[in-house]
C-alpha cells in the first residue's frame, strides 16, 4: 500500500520548523556579522573600468557566480507573466515579452550607460519577478541626456569553407524622463554537417551504410525596441519585436550501399522553411502616496511557421521524388496580468491581483506519396495525397489565475515569501478531432531565505508547479529523426505534468570578492509524467505520441564554483566550475520496467576560464561541458524502437582585444572537439515489448569546429 503525502500541509508544517531553526542557527554562530548588513551585493560602473567592457552584458561577464544568479530556479517554460523566468530588471524594471528577455537587451546597452549592478539575493514586495533564485537588477545613469550607439559586425566560417556574415545596431539613451532602446540585427545561421550511419542485424553483421551531407541557408532578421516613461508616481514601458527568417532552403545528399542486396542508390531533398514573428508587451505601474503600487503587464504575440520537405531517389541522374511532407503552424497568445501590492506593516506586504491568457495553435500536416492508386496533386509534390489522422487541428486553451504573495521580513536577516496561486483552465481541440476539458490546480509556495552572515546564505522552498503544455502534442506533427517514420501521431488527451518541488540551497560568498561556493538539493515529486505513450489504433497499426506515463520523482544535487585565481598569480582570471549530479525513477509504459527520465544522465560537467588582462587590453578564454553515457537516462524507449544518445565533449574557446581606442576585435572557436549528435537505435519486429530484434543503427552527425570573428564598437 502507497502512502501519498499531503503536501499543503506539509508546506503549512514546514513554516514553523524553518522559523524555530534560525534562532537555532544564530545561536551556534557566536562570530555572526552585524545583522543590519543587507544582503544585495552591488558592483558599481567605476569595478569593471580596468576591463574596458563594450556592453553591459560583458559587465556581467566579469561577476564572481553569475551564473548562478542568472541560473535562478533552474526552470523553464513557465506558465504566464507569473511565472519568474526573467531574472535580470533593467533599472528595477522587468522586460514583459516572451522572446524579448532582460539578458538579451543587456547585450545591446553600452557600458558607458551602466550606473551599477546589483545581485539581489533576497526576496521583496518590490521586485517584479518571482523565482526561486536572485535577481540581477542593472541600473542606468540618471541624466537629463544621454545616447549610445552599438554596432557589430561579424562572419563565421563553417565546416564546408563557406562564409556567412551578420550585423547588429543598437541606439540606446535618455532624454529627460523618456528612456529608449532600439535595435536592429541580421543574424547568420548557415550550417553545413556531415553524418554517416552504419546498420547491422540481428546477429551483428553489416547490412547498410550510409553517408549525409546536408546545408541549410538562413538569415534570421530581427527589429526590436523598447520605450519608457518616468512620470511623478508612475513608469510606463513598451516593447516590441518583429523578427523573420524569410525563406531558410536546405539541401541534404544520402549515398546509400546496401549490402544485402549488393546495390547502391542515391537520395536527395529539396526542403525549405519559413518563420515570421512578432510581439508586443508592455508594463505600467503606479505607486500611491502610501507606499501601495499597482502593476499592469500584458503581452500579445503571434508566431508562424511552415516547413515543406521534397525527397528525391535519383534513378540513372534523374530525380524522382518519393516523399512531400508540409508542415504548417500558427501559435497566437495574449496575456494580461494586474495586481496590487500594499504594506500590512513595516515588516509585511501583501500583493494579490489576477492574470489572464489565452494561448492558441493552428496546425496543418499534409504528405504526398507515389502511389498507385489516387490521384497526384501539385499541390502535394506532384504525388497522391495520404490521409493523416489528426493533421488539421486548432487547440485553445483559455486561463485564469488569481494569487495572493505575503513577504516577511522576519527580522534582519529572515525573510519569508509565500503565495498562493488559483487556476482555472478550459482547453478545446477543434478540425479533425472534437474535445474540450477543464482543469482546476491549486499552487502553494514558500520561500525562505536566512543571512546566517552577509556572506553565508541559506534559502529553501517548497512549490507545486504545473508545466506549460506543448500544444505541437495534440496533433500530427512531422518525425524529424527518423527516416522511416515520417509523421508523429498526436494525442487529444494529454495533460499538464504536476509536480512539488522541493529545494535546499547554501551559497557562500567568498571574502574580497574572491569568488562564490554554491551547493543545492532539489527534489521533484512528479505527478503525470510526460514522455512517449501508445496510441496504437490496433496491434497492426503501432503508433506513439507524447502523453502522461504515470507518477514518478527525480532528485539531485548541484555543486557550483566559481572563483577568481590571484592565488596562481592570474590577477583578473575567473575559474567557473559546476557538477550536476542527478537521478530519476519512473515505471516505462512500454516495458513495464522501472527505468530513469528520457534524457536524464547521471552526471554533468561545465567549466569556464576567463583571463582579462588590462594592460593588454587583451582578454581570452575557454568553456568545456561534458555530460554522462550509459544508463537508462541516456535511452528513450518507444513503442517499437530502443534509442540510446551518446554524449562527447564540447570546447569553445575566445580570443578579444581592445584596439583602435574603443573597437573591439573578438575570434570565436566553437566546437573544438567537433562534438557530434550521435545515437544508437534498435528496431523491433512489431512491438518493442516483443523483444525480437529487426535492426540497430549507428548514426552520427556534426557541424564541425566553426570560427567567428566579431567586430565591435560604440560611439
Amino acid at each position: 500500500m502507497k502512502i501519498k503525502t499531503n503536501h499543503t500541509l506539509l508546506c503549512t508544517a514546514l513554516l514553523p520548523l524553518l522559523l524555530a531553526l534560525s534562532p537555532t542557527l544564530q545561536a551556534q554562530l557566536a562570530d555572526a556579522e552585524d545583522p543590519t548588513d543587507d544582503s544585495t551585493v552591488v558592483y558599481p560602473a567605476d569595478y569593471f573600468a580596468e576591463f574596458l567592457p563594450v556592453s553591459a552584458n560583458d559587465m556581467l561577464n566579469r561577476i564572481p557566480g553569475i551564473g548562478l544568479a542568472l541560473r535562478g530556479g533552474g526552470r523553464g517554460g513557465g506558465r504566464g507573466l507569473g511565472s519568474g523566468e526573467g531574472e535580470v530588471l533593467i533599472n528595477g524594471q522587468r522586460i514583459t515579452g516572451k522572446n524579448t528577455s532582460g539578458r538579451n537587451q543587456l547585450s545591446r546597452i553600452s557600458a558607458d550607460q551602466v550606473d551599477y549592478i546589483e545581485i539581489i539575493r533576497g526576496t521583496s514586495e518590490e521586485l517584479d519577478v518571482r523565482g526561486g533564485g536572485q535577481v540581477v537588477n542593472v541600473v542606468l545613469l540618471d541624466s537629463p541626456s544621454r545616447s549610445s550607439t552599438t554596432l557589430e559586425v561579424r562572419t563565421d566560417r563553417l565546416q564546408d569553407g563557406t562564409m556567412d556574415p551578420g550585423a547588429q545596431l543598437s541606439y540606446s539613451g535618455q532624454v529627460g524622463n523618456f528612456n529608449y532602446l532600439m535595435h536592429a540585427q541580421a543574424d547568420p545561421r548557415y550550417r553545413a554537417s556531415e553524418g554517416r550511419e552504419f546498420s547491422y542485424d540481428a546477429a551483428g553483421e553489416l547490412i547498410e551504410t550510409r553517408r549525409m551531407q546536408s546545408t541549410r541557408d538562413e538569415t534570421e532578421y530581427q527589429l526590436s525596441g523598447s520605450v519608457g516613461y518616468d512620470f511623478s508616481r508612475s513608469v510606463a514601458q513598451l516593447n516590441g519585436l518583429i523578427e523573420t527568417r524569410g525563406d531558410a532552403p536546405s539541401d541534404t545528399e544520402r549515398f546509400i550501399i546496401d549490402l544485402d542486396d549488393d546495390f547502391t542508390r542515391l537520395e536527395t531533398e529539396d526542403n525549405n522553411s519559413t518563420r515570421t514573428n512578432w510581439e508586443v508587451g508592455g508594463d505600467f505601474e503606479h505607486s500611491f502616496i502610501s507606499g501601495a503600487k499597482y502593476r499592469l503587464l500584458f503581452i500579445v504575440n503571434d508566431r508562424e511557421f511552415e516547413f515543406t520537405r521534397n525527397r528525391f531517389q535519383v534513378v540513372d541522374d534523374n530525380p524522382e521524388q518519393n516523399l512531400f511532407l508540409n508542415n504548417f503552424g500558427r501559435d497566437r497568445e495574449r496575456i494580461a496580468r494586474t495586481s496590487y501590492t500594499m504594506d500590512l506593516d513595516t515588516r509585511q506586504a501583501l500583493e494579490f491581483g489576477i492574470e489572464g491568457a489565452q494561448t492558441i495553435r493552428d496546425s496543418e500536416l499534409k504528405m504526398g506519396l507515389p502511389l498507385d492508386e489516387g490521384t497526384p496533386s501539385p499541390d502535394f509534390g506532384g504525388l497522391v495525397p495520404v490521409a493523416i489522422d489528426n493533421s488539421r487541428s486548432t487547440v485553445e486553451e483559455l486561463r485564469y489565475e488569481t494569487f495572493a504573495v505575503h513577504n516577511w521580513q522576519i527580522n534582519p536577516r529572515m525573510a519569508l515569501e509565500s503565495s498562493i496561486i488559483v487556476e482555472d483552465s478550459t482547453i478545446e481541440q477543434s478540425g479533425d478531432v472534437s474535445r474540450s476539458r477543464d482543469f482546476e490546480f491549486i499552487r502553494p509556495k514558500l520561500d525562505y531565505r536566512f543571512d546566517i552572515t552577509p556572506t553565508l546564505q541559506l534559502r529553501a522552498g517548497v512549490e507545486k508547479d504545473v508545466s506549460q503544455l506543448s500544444f505541437s502534442d495534440f496533433s500530427a506533427t512531422v518525425d524529424g529523426g527518423d527516416e522511416d517514420q515520417n509523421t508523429q501521431a498526436g494525442n487529444p488527451e494529454i495533460k499538464q505534468e504536476q509536480s512539488w518541488r522541493y529545494e535546499l540551497n547554501l551559497e557562500y560568498r567568498l571574502p574580497n570578492d574572491v569568488g562564490v561556493v554554491n551547493s543545492q538539493f532539489w527534489y521533484r515529486d512528479v505527478e503525470d509524467h510526460i514522455d512517449r505513450v501508445d496510441v496504437s489504433p490496433s496491434p497492426d497499426d503501432l503508433q506513439s505520441a507524447r502523453g502522461n506515463i504515470g507518477d514518478g520523482k527525480r532528485y539531485g544535487l548541484n555543486l557550483d564554483v566559481s572563483t577568481k585565481l590571484g592565488m596562481l598569480n592570474l590577477p583578473n582570471a575567473l575559474l567557473t566550475t559546476g557538477v550536476r549530479l542527478r537521478d530519476s525513477e519512473f515505471i516505462d509504459p512500454f516495458l513495464g520496467v522501472e527505468r530513469r527520465q528520457n534524457g536524464n544522465g547521471r552526471w554533468s560537467l561545465n567549466m569556464g576560464f576567463r583571463h582579462d588582462m588590462p594592460s593588454f587590453g587583451l582578454t581570452y578564454g575557454l568553456n568545456y561541458s561534458n555530460n554522462s553515457n550509459g544508463s537508462s537516462g541516456r535511452k528513450a524507449i518507444d513503442i517499437f524502437d530502443i534509442e540510446e544518445r551518446k554524449e562527447q565533449a564540447f570546447m569553445s574557446a575566445f580570443l578579444e582585444k581592445r584596439a583602435f581606442g574603443n573597437v573591439t576585435f573578438r575570434l570565436e572557436s566553437n566546437n573544438i572537439t567537433e562534438n557530434e549528435f550521435c545515437r544508437t537505435r534498435t528496431r523491433f519486429v512489431g512491438a518493442t515489448a516483443a523483444g525480437i530484434v529487426e535492426e540497430i543503427e549507428d548514426y552520427c552527425n556534426g557541424n564541425g569546429m566553426e570560427l567567428a570573428l566579431k567586430v565591435r564598437t560604440t560611439f
